[in-house]
Protein backbone atom coordinates (compact mmCIF):
# COMPACT_ATOMS: atom_id res chain seq x y z
CA UNK A 1 0.00 0.00 0.00
CA UNK A 2 1.58 3.52 -0.63
CA UNK A 3 -0.19 5.34 2.00
CA UNK A 4 1.41 6.97 5.21
CA UNK A 5 0.13 8.10 8.60
CA UNK A 6 2.49 10.94 10.17
CA UNK A 7 1.80 12.42 13.24
CA UNK A 8 -1.65 12.61 15.24
CA UNK A 9 -4.82 12.53 12.95
CA UNK A 10 -7.31 15.61 12.98
CA UNK A 11 -8.77 15.71 16.66
CA UNK A 12 -12.02 15.42 17.61
CA UNK A 13 -13.52 18.38 19.18
CA UNK A 14 -14.65 19.05 21.89
CA UNK A 15 -12.14 19.26 24.47
CA UNK A 16 -8.87 18.53 21.92
CA UNK A 17 -6.32 20.74 21.31
CA UNK A 18 -5.74 20.75 17.61
CA UNK A 19 -1.70 20.12 16.61
CA UNK A 20 -0.10 23.05 15.83
CA UNK A 21 1.23 22.44 12.29
CA UNK A 22 2.01 24.08 9.03
CA UNK A 23 -0.89 23.05 7.37
CA UNK A 24 -3.67 24.40 9.60
CA UNK A 25 -6.09 21.95 8.31
CA UNK A 26 -8.00 21.37 11.51
CA UNK A 27 -8.83 25.25 12.51
CA UNK A 28 -8.99 26.38 8.73
CA UNK A 29 -9.11 23.42 6.14
CA UNK A 30 -6.41 23.59 3.87
CA UNK A 31 -7.35 23.73 0.68
CA UNK A 32 -10.37 26.08 0.65
CA UNK A 33 -11.45 27.43 -2.34
CA UNK A 34 -11.29 30.92 -1.33
CA UNK A 35 -14.38 33.37 -2.88
CA UNK A 36 -12.83 36.82 -1.73
CA UNK A 37 -10.07 38.94 -1.92
CA UNK A 38 -8.68 39.34 1.24
CA UNK A 39 -6.79 42.80 2.09
CA UNK A 40 -2.73 43.02 2.41
CA UNK A 41 -3.07 43.11 6.27
CA UNK A 42 -4.27 39.55 6.48
CA UNK A 43 -1.60 38.45 8.69
CA UNK A 44 -2.60 40.54 11.42
CA UNK A 45 -5.47 39.41 13.68
CA UNK A 46 -7.50 42.03 14.69
CA UNK A 47 -7.93 43.63 18.44
CA UNK A 48 -11.20 42.10 19.62
CA UNK A 49 -13.32 43.04 23.08
CA UNK A 50 -14.15 39.66 24.98
CA UNK A 51 -17.80 39.24 23.30
CA UNK A 52 -16.45 39.86 19.80
CA UNK A 53 -14.20 36.82 20.59
CA UNK A 54 -16.77 34.24 22.32
CA UNK A 55 -18.84 34.80 18.79
CA UNK A 56 -15.76 34.14 16.87
CA UNK A 57 -15.18 30.70 19.15
CA UNK A 58 -18.62 30.05 18.67
CA UNK A 59 -18.79 30.43 15.26
CA UNK A 60 -15.17 28.39 14.87
CA UNK A 61 -16.56 25.23 16.63
CA UNK A 62 -19.42 25.07 14.39
CA UNK A 63 -16.80 25.35 11.46
CA UNK A 64 -14.58 22.95 12.82
CA UNK A 65 -17.60 20.29 13.61
CA UNK A 66 -18.34 20.23 10.24
CA UNK A 67 -15.46 20.05 8.47
CA UNK A 68 -13.24 17.83 11.31
CA UNK A 69 -16.02 15.01 10.44
CA UNK A 70 -16.45 15.33 6.61
CA UNK A 71 -15.05 15.00 3.21
CA UNK A 72 -14.48 18.56 2.33
CA UNK A 73 -13.55 18.31 -1.33
CA UNK A 74 -14.73 15.82 -3.90
CA UNK A 75 -12.72 17.61 -6.75
CA UNK A 76 -9.90 20.05 -6.77
CA UNK A 77 -10.24 23.26 -6.91
CA UNK A 78 -7.11 24.22 -8.70
CA UNK A 79 -6.36 24.78 -12.37
CA UNK A 80 -3.36 21.86 -13.17
CA UNK A 81 -3.18 23.21 -16.92
CA UNK A 82 -1.62 26.44 -14.97
CA UNK A 83 0.39 24.50 -12.71
CA UNK A 84 2.27 22.06 -15.37
CA UNK A 85 3.01 25.00 -17.43
CA UNK A 86 4.98 26.47 -14.06
CA UNK A 87 6.28 23.48 -12.56
CA UNK A 88 7.99 22.30 -15.38
CA UNK A 89 8.13 18.62 -13.84
CA UNK A 90 11.01 16.09 -15.41
CA UNK A 91 11.80 12.68 -14.43
CA UNK A 92 13.72 12.85 -11.49
CA UNK A 93 11.20 15.49 -10.16
CA UNK A 94 10.49 14.95 -6.23
CA UNK A 95 7.29 16.62 -5.53
CA UNK A 96 5.32 17.48 -2.20
CA UNK A 97 1.75 18.60 -2.28
CA UNK A 98 -1.48 19.09 -0.51
CA UNK A 99 -4.06 15.76 -1.33
CA UNK A 100 -7.09 17.69 -1.85
CA UNK A 101 -9.23 15.72 -4.24
CA UNK A 102 -6.38 13.98 -5.55
CA UNK A 103 -7.09 14.93 -9.53
CA UNK A 104 -4.03 17.84 -9.45
CA UNK A 105 -1.68 14.55 -8.00
CA UNK A 106 -3.19 12.07 -11.02
CA UNK A 107 -2.60 15.34 -13.73
CA UNK A 108 1.18 15.98 -12.43
CA UNK A 109 1.93 11.76 -12.47
CA UNK A 110 1.48 12.18 -16.62
CA UNK A 111 4.47 14.22 -16.62
CA UNK A 112 6.36 11.36 -15.16
CA UNK A 113 8.07 12.59 -12.29
CA UNK A 114 9.84 10.52 -9.44
CA UNK A 115 7.56 10.75 -6.59
CA UNK A 116 4.45 12.76 -5.72
CA UNK A 117 3.90 13.15 -1.70
CA UNK A 118 0.51 13.76 -1.40
CA UNK A 119 -0.22 15.69 2.29
CA UNK A 120 -3.07 16.31 4.12
CA UNK A 121 -4.37 16.28 7.58
CA UNK A 122 -8.08 14.84 6.58
CA UNK A 123 -6.95 11.40 6.04
CA UNK A 124 -10.59 11.50 4.23
CA UNK A 125 -8.93 13.43 1.01
CA UNK A 126 -6.53 10.78 1.17
CA UNK A 127 -9.02 7.98 1.47
CA UNK A 128 -10.52 9.70 -1.82
CA UNK A 129 -7.24 9.58 -3.80
CA UNK A 130 -6.33 6.16 -2.39
CA UNK A 131 -9.55 5.00 -4.16
CA UNK A 132 -8.71 6.66 -7.47
CA UNK A 133 -5.29 5.15 -7.17
CA UNK A 134 -6.95 1.77 -6.69
CA UNK A 135 -9.54 2.30 -9.65
CA UNK A 136 -6.88 3.10 -12.20
CA UNK A 137 -4.45 -0.10 -10.89
CA UNK A 138 -7.88 -2.23 -11.49
CA UNK A 139 -7.61 -1.04 -15.27
CA UNK A 140 -11.32 -0.69 -15.86
CA UNK A 141 -11.83 2.77 -17.91
CA UNK A 142 -15.90 2.04 -18.17
CA UNK A 143 -15.93 1.55 -13.97
CA UNK A 144 -13.43 4.52 -13.57
CA UNK A 145 -15.13 6.96 -15.38
CA UNK A 146 -18.70 6.11 -14.06
CA UNK A 147 -17.45 6.43 -10.58
CA UNK A 148 -15.41 9.42 -11.04
CA UNK A 149 -17.23 10.85 -14.25
CA UNK A 150 -20.70 10.34 -13.79
CA UNK A 151 -20.20 10.51 -10.02
CA UNK A 152 -22.25 7.32 -10.06
CA UNK A 153 -22.56 3.40 -10.48
CA UNK A 154 -25.19 1.10 -11.13
CA UNK A 155 -23.25 -1.46 -9.29
CA UNK A 156 -20.94 0.85 -7.03
CA UNK A 157 -20.66 -2.17 -4.37
CA UNK A 158 -19.36 -4.85 -6.65
CA UNK A 159 -16.73 -2.19 -8.28
CA UNK A 160 -16.15 -1.14 -4.41
CA UNK A 161 -15.14 -4.83 -3.49
CA UNK A 162 -13.23 -5.61 -6.58
CA UNK A 163 -10.59 -2.73 -5.27
CA UNK A 164 -11.46 -2.82 -1.56
CA UNK A 165 -8.26 -5.45 -0.29
CA UNK A 166 -5.84 -2.87 -3.01
CA UNK A 167 -7.19 -0.28 0.11
CA UNK A 168 -4.63 1.02 2.62
CA UNK A 169 -6.89 -0.03 5.93
CA UNK A 170 -7.76 3.47 6.64
CA UNK A 171 -9.30 4.22 3.07
CA UNK A 172 -11.10 0.47 3.82
CA UNK A 173 -12.52 1.98 6.66
CA UNK A 174 -13.47 5.00 5.34
CA UNK A 175 -15.35 3.68 1.73
CA UNK A 176 -17.49 1.13 4.01
CA UNK A 177 -19.07 3.75 5.35
CA UNK A 178 -19.54 5.34 2.75
CA UNK A 179 -19.36 3.70 -0.67
CA UNK A 180 -22.94 4.91 -0.97
CA UNK A 181 -21.78 8.32 -2.01
CA UNK A 182 -21.95 6.29 -5.27
CA UNK A 183 -25.08 5.47 -5.36
CA UNK A 184 -27.25 6.57 -8.13
CA UNK A 185 -30.46 5.77 -6.09
CA UNK A 186 -29.75 7.71 -3.81
CA UNK A 187 -31.34 11.29 -2.39
CA UNK A 188 -28.03 13.64 -3.77
CA UNK A 189 -27.82 10.79 -7.68
CA UNK A 190 -24.23 11.74 -7.91
CA UNK A 191 -20.78 11.88 -5.66
CA UNK A 192 -20.03 15.21 -6.25
CA UNK A 193 -22.95 16.43 -4.24
CA UNK A 194 -21.11 14.52 -0.89
CA UNK A 195 -18.77 16.40 0.90
CA UNK A 196 -19.20 19.53 2.50
CA UNK A 197 -18.51 21.65 -0.70
CA UNK A 198 -20.67 19.22 -2.59
CA UNK A 199 -23.44 19.37 -0.16
CA UNK A 200 -23.19 22.91 -0.55
CA UNK A 201 -23.46 22.74 -4.31
CA UNK A 202 -26.36 20.37 -4.05
CA UNK A 203 -28.17 22.65 -1.90
CA UNK A 204 -27.77 25.71 -3.57
CA UNK A 205 -28.40 24.12 -7.10
CA UNK A 206 -31.77 22.10 -6.15
CA UNK A 207 -33.39 25.90 -4.27
CA UNK A 208 -32.83 27.39 -7.22
CA UNK A 209 -33.79 25.15 -9.85
CA UNK A 210 -36.78 23.89 -8.13
CA UNK A 211 -37.84 28.09 -7.34
CA UNK A 212 -36.82 28.69 -11.06
CA UNK A 213 -37.24 25.52 -13.36
CA UNK A 214 -35.67 27.00 -16.36
CA UNK A 215 -32.65 28.15 -14.42
CA UNK A 216 -31.00 25.08 -15.06
CA UNK A 217 -32.21 24.78 -18.90
CA UNK A 218 -30.15 28.03 -19.16
CA UNK A 219 -26.92 26.44 -17.02
CA UNK A 220 -26.89 23.98 -20.12
CA UNK A 221 -26.88 26.43 -22.56
CA UNK A 222 -24.46 28.06 -21.33
CA UNK A 223 -21.96 25.08 -21.03
CA UNK A 224 -23.17 24.07 -24.29
CA UNK A 225 -22.36 27.39 -25.91
CA UNK A 226 -20.58 27.21 -29.50
CA UNK A 227 -18.44 30.60 -28.23
CA UNK A 228 -17.52 32.83 -25.68
CA UNK A 229 -19.61 35.18 -27.01
CA UNK A 230 -22.40 32.93 -27.11
CA UNK A 231 -21.64 32.52 -23.32
CA UNK A 232 -21.91 35.98 -22.42
CA UNK A 233 -25.06 36.29 -24.11
CA UNK A 234 -26.51 33.70 -22.37
CA UNK A 235 -24.93 34.77 -18.84
CA UNK A 236 -26.48 38.28 -19.44
CA UNK A 237 -29.90 36.27 -19.68
CA UNK A 238 -29.24 34.21 -16.51
CA UNK A 239 -27.69 36.16 -14.25
CA UNK A 240 -31.02 38.27 -14.03
CA UNK A 241 -32.95 35.40 -13.26
CA UNK A 242 -30.65 33.70 -10.97
CA UNK A 243 -29.90 36.86 -8.44
CA UNK A 244 -33.26 37.43 -6.61
CA UNK A 245 -34.07 37.52 -3.00
CA UNK A 246 -34.21 33.85 -2.54
CA UNK A 247 -30.37 33.50 -3.97
CA UNK A 248 -29.05 36.71 -2.03
CA UNK A 249 -30.27 35.12 1.05
CA UNK A 250 -28.91 31.75 0.75
CA UNK A 251 -25.56 33.17 -0.11
CA UNK A 252 -25.44 35.40 3.22
CA UNK A 253 -26.27 31.83 5.23
CA UNK A 254 -23.35 31.24 7.79
CA UNK A 255 -24.17 27.68 7.26
CA UNK A 256 -23.86 27.84 3.29
CA UNK A 257 -20.58 29.05 3.89
CA UNK A 258 -18.95 27.18 6.40
CA UNK A 259 -19.87 24.12 3.74
CA UNK A 260 -18.05 25.89 1.09
CA UNK A 261 -14.88 26.41 3.89
CA UNK A 262 -15.46 30.07 3.85
CA UNK A 263 -15.32 30.48 8.27
CA UNK A 264 -16.82 33.59 10.07
CA UNK A 265 -14.16 36.17 10.38
CA UNK A 266 -13.26 35.67 6.27
CA UNK A 267 -16.90 35.82 5.52
CA UNK A 268 -16.40 39.71 7.77
CA UNK A 269 -13.77 40.20 5.65
CA UNK A 270 -15.25 40.64 2.23
CA UNK A 271 -18.42 42.48 3.84
CA UNK A 272 -15.93 44.89 5.10
CA UNK A 273 -13.51 45.24 2.26
CA UNK A 274 -15.12 44.59 -1.13
CA UNK A 275 -17.46 47.10 -2.34
CA UNK A 276 -20.91 45.68 -2.21
CA UNK A 277 -20.31 42.59 0.44
CA UNK A 278 -20.14 39.51 -0.67
CA UNK A 279 -22.76 39.44 -2.81
CA UNK A 280 -21.13 41.89 -4.97
CA UNK A 281 -17.67 39.50 -4.84
CA UNK A 282 -19.87 36.31 -5.95
CA UNK A 283 -21.40 37.86 -8.58
CA UNK A 284 -18.59 39.54 -9.64
CA UNK A 285 -16.18 36.15 -10.12
CA UNK A 286 -18.67 34.54 -11.24
CA UNK A 287 -19.61 36.46 -14.65
CA UNK A 288 -15.75 36.45 -15.24
CA UNK A 289 -15.43 32.53 -15.41
CA UNK A 290 -19.04 32.13 -16.66
CA UNK A 291 -18.69 35.29 -19.97
CA UNK A 292 -15.24 35.75 -20.17
CA UNK A 293 -13.33 31.86 -20.28
CA UNK A 294 -14.51 29.11 -22.59
CA UNK A 295 -17.11 26.73 -20.84
CA UNK A 296 -16.52 24.00 -23.16
CA UNK A 297 -13.10 23.08 -20.98
CA UNK A 298 -14.24 24.28 -17.48
CA UNK A 299 -15.09 21.01 -15.74
CA UNK A 300 -14.91 22.53 -12.70
CA UNK A 301 -17.69 24.60 -12.69
CA UNK A 302 -19.93 21.95 -14.80
CA UNK A 303 -19.42 19.14 -12.32
CA UNK A 304 -21.20 21.21 -9.70
CA UNK A 305 -23.89 22.22 -12.23
CA UNK A 306 -24.82 18.89 -13.33
CA UNK A 307 -23.02 16.35 -10.75
CA UNK A 308 -21.19 14.87 -13.15
CA UNK A 309 -18.46 15.22 -16.09
CA UNK A 310 -18.47 14.68 -19.80
CA UNK A 311 -15.93 12.87 -21.95
CA UNK A 312 -14.98 15.72 -23.62
CA UNK A 313 -15.02 18.20 -20.63
CA UNK A 314 -13.77 16.18 -17.64
CA UNK A 315 -9.91 16.25 -15.50
CA UNK A 316 -6.80 14.48 -17.27
CA UNK A 317 -7.34 11.38 -14.78
CA UNK A 318 -10.86 10.29 -16.78
CA UNK A 319 -9.45 10.63 -20.36
CA UNK A 320 -9.17 6.95 -21.80
CA UNK A 321 -5.69 7.87 -23.41
CA UNK A 322 -4.42 8.41 -19.71
CA UNK A 323 -5.53 5.34 -17.99
CA UNK A 324 -2.30 3.22 -19.41
CA UNK A 325 0.10 5.57 -18.57
CA UNK A 326 -1.12 6.83 -15.05
CA UNK A 327 -1.85 2.75 -14.29
CA UNK A 328 2.14 2.34 -14.95
CA UNK A 329 3.16 4.89 -12.23
CA UNK A 330 0.40 4.87 -9.54
CA UNK A 331 3.20 3.49 -7.44
CA UNK A 332 5.19 7.00 -7.18
CA UNK A 333 1.94 8.59 -5.47
CA UNK A 334 2.08 8.33 -1.79
CA UNK A 335 -0.33 9.98 0.80
CA UNK A 336 0.33 11.17 3.86
CA UNK A 337 -2.23 11.67 6.77
CA UNK A 338 -0.46 14.77 8.39
CA UNK A 339 0.75 18.70 8.06
CA UNK A 340 3.27 19.56 5.77
CA UNK A 341 5.59 20.54 8.50
CA UNK A 342 5.29 16.97 9.67
CA UNK A 343 5.99 15.43 6.85
CA UNK A 344 8.96 17.25 6.24
CA UNK A 345 10.23 16.41 9.88
CA UNK A 346 9.90 12.90 9.13
CA UNK A 347 10.60 12.34 5.94
CA UNK A 348 14.01 15.00 5.26
CA UNK A 349 15.26 14.79 2.17
CA UNK A 350 15.94 16.95 -1.35
CA UNK A 351 12.55 17.99 -3.19
CA UNK A 352 12.30 19.79 -6.36
CA UNK A 353 8.61 21.27 -6.14
CA UNK A 354 6.22 22.56 -3.15
CA UNK A 355 2.76 22.82 -4.36
CA UNK A 356 1.05 24.51 -0.91
CA UNK A 357 -2.56 26.07 -2.74
CA UNK A 358 -3.52 28.55 -0.54
CA UNK A 359 -3.12 26.97 3.01
CA UNK A 360 -0.56 29.22 4.17
CA UNK A 361 -3.33 32.52 4.24
CA UNK A 362 -4.86 30.71 6.99
CA UNK A 363 -1.56 30.25 8.84
CA UNK A 364 -0.65 33.77 8.32
CA UNK A 365 -4.03 34.26 10.30
CA UNK A 366 -4.31 31.84 12.66
CA UNK A 367 -0.50 31.20 13.45
CA UNK A 368 2.38 33.20 12.04
CA UNK A 369 4.91 30.84 14.00
CA UNK A 370 3.92 28.01 12.17
CA UNK A 371 4.19 29.29 9.19
CA UNK A 372 7.71 30.49 9.40
CA UNK A 373 8.15 26.89 11.01
CA UNK A 374 6.94 25.33 7.55
CA UNK A 375 9.09 28.02 5.10
CA UNK A 376 12.11 27.28 7.53
CA UNK A 377 11.68 23.32 6.52
CA UNK A 378 10.56 23.91 2.79
CA UNK A 379 14.01 25.94 2.57
CA UNK A 380 16.09 23.23 4.48
CA UNK A 381 14.68 20.57 2.52
CA UNK A 382 15.24 22.19 -0.83
CA UNK A 383 18.10 23.36 -3.11
CA UNK A 384 18.95 26.04 -5.60
CA UNK A 385 16.04 26.20 -7.89
CA UNK A 386 13.87 24.12 -5.94
CA UNK A 387 10.01 25.20 -7.30
CA UNK A 388 7.23 26.79 -5.24
CA UNK A 389 3.31 27.08 -5.98
CA UNK A 390 0.99 28.98 -4.39
CA UNK A 391 -2.05 30.56 -4.26
CA UNK A 392 -4.07 33.14 -2.15
CA UNK A 393 -6.97 34.63 -1.45
CA UNK A 394 -5.56 38.19 -1.03
CA UNK A 395 -3.70 40.19 -3.91
CA UNK A 396 -0.32 40.33 -2.35
CA UNK A 397 2.49 38.33 -0.46
CA UNK A 398 2.57 40.70 2.26
CA UNK A 399 1.64 37.63 4.80
CA UNK A 400 4.63 35.99 4.30
CA UNK A 401 7.65 37.22 6.05
CA UNK A 402 9.58 39.76 4.29
CA UNK A 403 13.26 37.64 5.12
CA UNK A 404 11.54 34.75 3.98
CA UNK A 405 10.57 36.15 0.47
CA UNK A 406 13.90 37.73 0.01
CA UNK A 407 15.00 33.78 -0.33
CA UNK A 408 12.91 33.32 -2.98
CA UNK A 409 12.96 34.66 -7.00
CA UNK A 410 9.55 34.85 -7.59
CA UNK A 411 8.28 35.17 -11.78
CA UNK A 412 5.54 37.52 -12.00
CA UNK A 413 5.71 37.93 -15.43
CA UNK A 414 4.61 34.31 -16.36
CA UNK A 415 2.19 34.03 -13.08
CA UNK A 416 -0.16 37.46 -13.58
CA UNK A 417 -0.68 36.44 -17.64
CA UNK A 418 -1.29 32.86 -16.62
CA UNK A 419 -4.06 33.49 -13.81
CA UNK A 420 -5.98 35.44 -16.16
CA UNK A 421 -6.95 32.06 -17.61
CA UNK A 422 -7.40 30.13 -14.49
CA UNK A 423 -10.85 28.31 -15.16
CA UNK A 424 -11.44 28.35 -11.55
CA UNK A 425 -11.42 31.71 -11.47
CA UNK A 426 -12.06 32.28 -7.72
CA UNK A 427 -8.59 33.34 -6.28
CA UNK A 428 -7.41 36.52 -5.75
CA UNK A 429 -3.64 35.84 -6.90
CA UNK A 430 -0.79 33.07 -8.07
CA UNK A 431 2.78 32.89 -7.13
CA UNK A 432 5.54 30.58 -8.65
CA UNK A 433 8.77 31.39 -6.98
CA UNK A 434 12.59 29.47 -6.96
CA UNK A 435 14.67 29.02 -4.24
CA UNK A 436 17.70 31.15 -4.50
Amino acid sequence: MNAVQCGKRTPKLPGRRPPKSGLDGWKIPAQNPPFFAMPADLGRPPKTNPAAQFLKATEDLIFHHVHGRQLIYNACWEDPRIDRQLLALQPDSRVVMITSAGCNALDYLLDGPAEIHAVDVNFRQNALLELKLAMIRRGDFPDLFEFFGLGSHTEFKQVYRAVRQDLPKFARTFWDSKISFFNPGGIKKSFYYHGTAGTAAWLLGTALFKAKPNIKNFAMCLLDADSVAQQAEVYALLERKVWDNLSNWLIRQRMVMTLLGVPAPQIKLIEDHYPGGLGAYVKDKLRRVMAELPASENYFWRVYITGSYTMACCPNYLRKQNLAPLAERVARIRTHTCSVTQFLQQNPGVYSHFVLLDHQDWLAWHDPAALREEWELIFANSRPGTKVLLRSAGLTLDFVPEDIRARLRFFPERTEPLHLTDRVGTYGSLYFAEVR
